[in-house]
């Protein structure tokens, strides 16, 4: 099916006024594009700013706009012109407010199009030595690297960011056969996935996000991986330990930790129950201003932190048992 897409430009200080209005006229399929809107929902949220994608803030910078979609039919100009008109009164309606240009600007759009564009986004991703993710309906050359098939979404890890890549490149390092990984905050499955393509024996991944398991066990399935050597659990380790008993119950051989700082604190005293004498602890998501706090923390849990490495403003870090 084709659609228009009509985009009016506005300003952040009357974009609430405009969504009114174009709901009373009855134009209510829309989309708001406002930075002022974006940086208040970051401020209220503001335990996770260290996961903002950069360049969605970037891509919003000076932007105050709505987007509405029309079915492409007999009477699409129809509703184009009823806009129009609609539009051009506003500031006569309401001399006082700051709607902006209303520059008004048509484009086609098809079904496929949203269902599909989305997807030239996603390319495939060499990592260190061994390693490239793939998006699930690509089939490139691999050169040899073990393919890690993902389908991503919104579930954080697609092995794009910078801390996803470092705790995958530690992996390379520590994963050599038979190992158990526990996968906290576990997203995507990426780095649950990523242990079990390199040789581990089996991986759990937590997260607290029910979302996240259905989407783990589904990237663990397009790579093959099976219930016998995945698993993906709902739960706090924080605060919901009770309902984690089989988790608590075990010790494991690498601990993967791909969040953000405001979590990592609080969690740290966790770890130690998860860890024997020769555990490796993997960390990433930390930004570098933050990762003063985070390593205190783990100290104060009485880990000892063994290398540390950081790429774009971001760090990843291992950790062992203190001695």
């Amino acid at each position: 099916m084709q659609w228009l897409e009509l985009t009016v430009d506005s300003d952040s200080r009357g974009i609430d006024l405009l969504e009114a209005e174009l709901t009373l006229n009855g134009f209510d399929s829309f989309v708001i594009d406002d930075e002022a809107e974006f940086h208040t929902f970051l401020e209220t949220n503001r335990d996770y700013w260290d996961i903002v994608d950069e360049s969605l803030e970037q891509s919003l910078n000076g932007v105050s706009r709505i987007r509405l979609y029309l079915a492409d039919d007999a009477r699409a100009m129809e509703e184009v012109e009823r806009l129009r008109a609609m539009l051009a009164a506003l500031p006569k309606t309401y001399p006082e407010a700051e709607l902006g240009s209303l520059k008004l600007s048509l484009a086609n759009v098809r079904d496929e199009d949203w269902e599909n564009n989305w997807k030239q986004y996603y390319q495939p991703i060499p990592i260190g030595e061994k390693l490239i993710v793939v998006p699930k309906w690509m089939k490139p050359e691999t050169a040899g690297r073990i393919p890690v098939l993902l389908d991503p979404g919104m579930i954080f890890g697609t092995g794009a960011h910078a801390s996803t890549q470092m705790c995958m490149l530690r992996l390379e390092e520590h994963i050599r056969g038979g190992e158990t990984v526990l996968d906290l905050g576990s997203g995507s499955g990426i780095l649950s996935i990523t242990a079990l393509l390199l040789g581990a024996a089996h991986a759990t991944g937590v997260d607290v996000d029910p979302k996240a398991e259905d989407i783990a066990r589904e990237n663990a399935a397009i790579n093959a991986l099976g219930a016998d050597r995945f698993t993906a659990v709902t739960g706090n380790v924080i605060t919901g330990q009770d309902a984690l008993a089989d988790l608590f119950a075990k010790t494991y051989d690498v601990i993967c930790m791909n969040i953000f700082a405001d979590v990592i604190i609080p969690m740290a005293a966790v770890l130690p129950r998860f860890m024997r004498a020769d555990t490796v602890v993997i960390c990433s998501g930390v930004l570098e201003n933050r990762y003063a706090e985070v390593r205190a923390a783990i100290e104060a849990a009485g880990l000892r932190i063994e290398t540390l490495q950081t790429m774009n403003d971001w760090c990843c870090f291992t950790a062992v048992k203190g001695d």
